[in-house]
């Protein structure tokens, strides 16, 4: 008896896939039909994950809506795994609708066609299919026969990790803990490393990276991701975590460490993300390893691991190193043209990055919102104001790229730099958004450096409003003041960050001396060197005055005597740094200093004179871009 029911089974197959081949004559592709046919033929051919693949492949090279059509003329009923094929090309290459129509023909759809839809339908990342997504996985819940499975979550996760969906994401996770049993897919917690993360829970990120037995490739990447690149929470939130910045990139590089340890081999996710964090730091030395580490373990260069190389290169002084990796590219995007023209800015060539924005546009890249960022900074950066402005009115005119406020806060800083306070005032006033404190604290820059006090009272108003713990805007403004000579409002704005309990973050930099890091802080005697480095100060301090040097004290904020000012601007942390690299590293090699304020105006002209004095390339990286002294001048021109 059974063996007769094997030989009907086979016969039935047979007669399945003879008419398929008939229906091969009329088929736009021979190979869907037959592969429908394998599909339909349930109980002898068992579809594998290879076959699937097939099917998508070939639904995809012919339009699926005539394919569906031609499958209910020809009294085909839709299985499970044709109508997973159909749905799948259909949302590639028609719409999200027809593909709920197919769907909605199905009896009894499984899970693993409820997951099909769910990820096909966010492969676009629109809000309006994350609301869908969330409507198909709702569905799932209401059906009594169905439970979500470890596939389900991934790609909900992955819709839902911006800030406005935080709250949908929590119920998800907590669904998770519901419906799968422990230990989860490591694909499941991965996807909730990266939505936590994305949302700026860095901590509860951690947290559940922390809770896994034997992290795989995708946790380690997920939480190096997090590292790396949620810096930019933090930025945007407040100016003062400069320091919680340079902390989660150094825990990017102890992760990379433990991961190591852990046999664990790194790809190319990883290095990108560690690459990112050397960029950060402004660790050359480490960014250097990395990019060894590449190429020694035969690791693609790709578009992502280029664009980071170019970024480390570049933030750490470099600019030759990250043109030479641009150079080599084999595979050139939009991210690696933003990344080169981003560091031809912050080194003060402007005229340089418009070449390279040319050569873009020339090998038909289309410009997206970040390129038309950098290309302005590339033009605040050395003044070019009306090429500036072109740029922001092509946005929309010839790109059709919606100016956000980053762009309004970069035309403020172009205005103001350039002396055109009013217009950039008049920017504020009218942009369509509420402006930010990146631009209050751009046209507060503008007022300092053009010595508008009025404008600088104002916009420190506005800034008290949305960070009233931010040292640096108090400074901005108490700088303006000592510049005048108006003491008594020196003292009361020092009371009031008193009152406050605010305190001015301390100026510190830090000097590459053969790959170790020597941090000073302002008048610093803790290095085991102090008593030699001193000795240099005094050195370098009476040479300068044999140049002429006469330090400039307007902006030193007490009223102190002159000959006080001029110590306290002596012992400056950057000078501290130099002092110790022309006693400890060799007499050819350049001077690399990385300082987390803005440099001074004295220390800006008694760097041009050390320069040509010692005879030594000095580049110093600021808070926001690169000044190379050589030969008693500056890279930036003086206009900074």
């Amino acid at each position: 008896m059974e063996k007769s029911s094997e030989l009907l089974k086979e016969t039935l197959c047979l007669i399945i896939i003879d008419l398929s081949v008939v229906a091969l004559i009329t088929c736009a592709s021979p190979h869907l039909y037959l592969f429908c046919a394998m599909g339909t033929a349930r109980t002898c051919i068992i579809l594998n994950e290879g076959m699937i693949r097939i099917g998508v492949k070939f639904c995809r090279e012919i339009n699926p809506v005539s394919v569906h059509h031609q499958k209910e003329s020809s009294h085909f009923a839709l299985m499970t795994c044709e109508s997973r094929i159909l749905i799948s090309s259909s949302t590639i290459d028609a719409t999200i609708s027809y593909a709920l129509s197919i769907f909605n023909h199905v009896t009894n759809p499984t899970i693993f066609l409820f997951n099909t839809l769910i990820s096909s339908s966010l492969s676009r990342k629109k809000d309006d299919q994350t609301h869908f997504a969330l409507a198909l996985y709702n569905r799932i819940l209401m059906q009594t026969t169905l439970i979500p499975n470890s596939y389900t979550y991934p790609s909900l996760f992955k819709a839902c990790s911006s800030q406005p969906w935080l709250q949908h994401g929590r119920a998800l996770h907590t669904h998770v803990l519901k419906f799968l049993e422990p230990p989860y897919d490591h694909f499941v917690q991965a996807s909730l490393l990266n939505f936590y993360s994305k949302c700026g829970e860095l901590g509860v990120s951690r947290f559940l990276f922390d809770q896994i037995t034997g992290p795989d490739l995708a946790s380690w990447n997920s939480i190096l991701a997090a590292y790396a690149h949620n810096y930019f929470v933090y930025y945007e939130s407040n100016l003062d975590s400069v320091y919680d910045i340079s902390s989660l990139s150094l825990e990017v590089l102890l992760l990379f460490r433990q991961m190591q340890k852990s046999l664990t081999c790194p790809n190319e996710v990883s290095l990108v993300a560690l690459i990112s964090a050397c960029a950060d730091l402004g660790a050359l030395s480490q960014g250097i390893w990395a990019h060894s580490y590449v190429l020694r373990n035969g690791l693609k260069l790709n578009r992502y691991v280029g664009a980071a190389l170019i970024a480390v290169y570049a933030n750490c002084g470099r600019l030759d190193f990250a043109r030479q990796v641009f150079d080599q590219l084999l595979e050139r995007d939009i991210y690696c043209y933003n990344a080169m023209i981003r560091g031809l800015a912050v080194h003060g060539l402007g005229l340089e990055a418009l070449k390279l924005f040319k050569k873009m546009d020339l090998e038909g890249l289309v410009p997206d919102d970040v390129t038309m960022l950098v290309i302005m900074c590339a033009c605040s950066n050395v003044g070019l104001v009306d090429q500036g402005c072109k740029f922001f009115e092509s946005m929309k005119e010839d790109y059709g790229i919606e100016p956000k406020l980053e762009h309004y806060g970069t035309l403020v800083d172009l205005f103001g730099r350039a002396g055109r306070v009013k217009e950039a005032e008049e920017i504020v006033q009218t942009i369509p958004m509420k402006p930010n404190a990146v631009i209050w604290r751009s046209l507060l820059g503008a007022a300092r450096i053009h010595g508008n006090l009025e404008l600088g009272e104002s916009a420190l108003k506005q800034l008290i409003q949305l960070e009233p713990k931010t040292s640096g805007n108090y400074v901005l403004l108490s700088n303006m003041y000592a510049s005048l000579n108006r003491w008594d409002d020196v003292k009361h704005l020092r009371k009031l960050m008193k009152d406050q309990g605010i305190d001015k973050a301390p100026g510190s930099s830090i000097v590459d001396i053969d790959g170790a890091m020597h941090e000073f802080l302002i008048g610093d005697k803790t290095h085991p060197e102090a008593k030699w480095i001193y000795v240099k100060l005094d050195e370098i301090h009476r040479r300068l005055q044999e140049h002429g040097h006469k330090s400039g004290t307007r902006e030193v904020l007490f009223d102190i005597e002159e000959e006080e000012k001029e110590n306290a601007l002596t012992y400056h942390s950057e000078r501290l740094a130099i002092a110790y690299a022309l006693i400890a590293s060799d007499s050819g090699a350049p001077i690399r200093i990385i300082k987390n304020l803005r440099v001074c105006n004295d220390c800006h002209t008694a760097t041009k004179l050390i320069s040509m004095i010692y005879e030594r390339e000095i580049i110093v990286r600021d808070r926001s871009r690169f000044h190379h002294f050589r030969n008693g001048t500056c890279s930036c021109l003086d206009y900074w």
